[in-house]
């Protein structure tokens, strides 16, 4: 039991370093085939950020366990929505842009609604899959036109935004810099670091829940999503500690439509799979609730207070504890 926990976090250890080499990389790579920075924030950073989440739910599919896989991203999704959102919160109180709350949380809740929608009819299977993509493709379109004419910031822009904040080697030079093959060789390096550390997590987990006699799902949906979430929780909380609280929020919702169109999409195209009967019955629920919460709290106000802050993070803890069947 040990050693699977060891390896567990050596898992996620080697994905968050993983995804940091390979973004790293891949921003110098795009800043030399002349793409635009915006582009390169919205397509490289927003979807290479994703890249621990997308090889723990990949991996996961291809090893035959859909309660990781889904787990993952419905977990994080939740995780986002309540105990990152909140812990911003605490920070400091967010300020919030109505259009963009509408905007990017109803995306984001189109996304739970229509995870729902398959996994009730086809499960993720390719085709849901690949249509997950074109709608991810189409939203990224939709904030690159908003990012030109001046409208507000988009959560794909803000959650760029956000890393870029925390780690300034994600900003794309303005002119070319560094030699092709280190650029090159920090993205292969990456990506060697996240395919090891997809398997180890995901070994891991699967011998964590058959030790504790528990389903995958309940791994998935809590220790392995909160694992891979921690990069959303430092640079929301970076974001909220530097008064930053509307890329905080941009960042949370940014994050739970990649991880639904992106991650979800790419997942179905890849090694498609089922939605567990137990997810579908209460977490994904779950998920639709905290989604029209936050935007029934942000609007209230038009603010994320501190107390409804301590609302977020114990709704969080009272529902970990519940999946972890605790009580």
């Amino acid at each position: 039991m040990l050693s699977d926990a060891l390896l567990l976090l050596l898992g996620l250890v080697l994905l968050i370093a993983g995804g940091d080499l390979l973004v790293r990389g891949a921003v110098r790579i795009a800043g030399r085939l002349r793409l635009s920075p915006m582009l390169i924030g919205l397509t490289v950073v927003g979807m290479g950020t994703s890249m621990p989440e997308l090889a723990a739910s990949l991996q996961a599919s291809l090893a035959g366990s859909p309660g990781i896989a889904l787990g993952n991203i419905v977990g994080s999704n939740i995780a986002n929505a309540l105990l990152i959102l909140g812990v911003a919160a605490l920070i400091t109180p967010i300020v919030v842009s109505t259009p963009s709350l509408w905007r990017d949380g109803g995306v984001g809740l189109f996304a739970a609604l229509a995870l729902i929608g398959a996994g009730a009819t086809l499960g993720l299977s390719r085709e849901v899959g690949i249509a997950f993509l074109f709608l991810m493709g189409g939203y990224i379109y939709y904030a690159y036109r908003q990012e030109r004419v001046g409208a507000p910031h988009s959560a794909a822009c803000d959650r760029a935004m956000a890393m870029e904040e925390i780690d300034r080697a994600l900003i794309p030079p303005e002119k070319p810099e560094g030699r092709l093959w280190v650029a090159l060789l920090l993205f292969v390096a990456g990506l060697s670091l996240i395919v090891g550390g997809g398997s180890f997590l995901v070994n891991a987990a699967i011998a964590i829940a058959k030790d504790l006699n528990v389903s995958d799902a309940v791994i998935g949906l809590t220790i392995v999503a909160v694992g891979t979430s921690v990069p959303e929780l430092v640079t929301s909380a970076v974001a909220a500690y530097r008064k930053q609280g509307d890329i905080a929020l941009g960042n949370v919702l940014g994050s739970n439509i990649y991880n639904i169109l992106f991650i979800g999409g790419l997942t179905g195209a890849i090694a498609p799979t089922e939605v567990p009967a137990s997810m579908m019955a209460f977490d994904l629920w779950v998920l639709v609730a905290v989604s029209i919460l936050v935007m029934v709290l942000a609007l209230s106000g038009r603010r994320l207070s501190r107390t409804e802050g301590i609302v977020l993070v114990a709704a969080y803890v009272i529902y970990a504890a519940h999946t972890a069947g605790l009580f």
